[in-house]
């Protein structure tokens, strides 16, 4: 079985933005619980701030659609 689900350092550098914007898009909504991140089932040192774990294929889909999306509105 593949795991999927990869640190947000990793993440990060194979999506090409840093992990600030990583968790910005998490935090606004923009890459869903589920399925582009979900919880590290590992122990936290701080449980009210979980670290993430991403699909990376999921991600770089939802980041094309949205930059596509950006670029549509600017054009328009």
């Amino acid at each position: 079985m593949v795991n999927i689900w990869t640190s947000s350092e990793a993440a990060a550098e194979h999506l090409e933005i840093t992990e600030i914007q990583l968790s910005n898009l998490r935090e606004n909504g923009f890459l869903k619980p589920g399925i582009h991140w979900k919880s590290s089932p590992y122990g936290q040192k701080k449980p009210w701030n979980p670290q993430a774990l991403y699909n990376i294929k999921k991600c770089r889909k939802q980041i094309d659609n949205l930059y596509l999306e950006e670029n549509d509105n600017i054009a328009a």
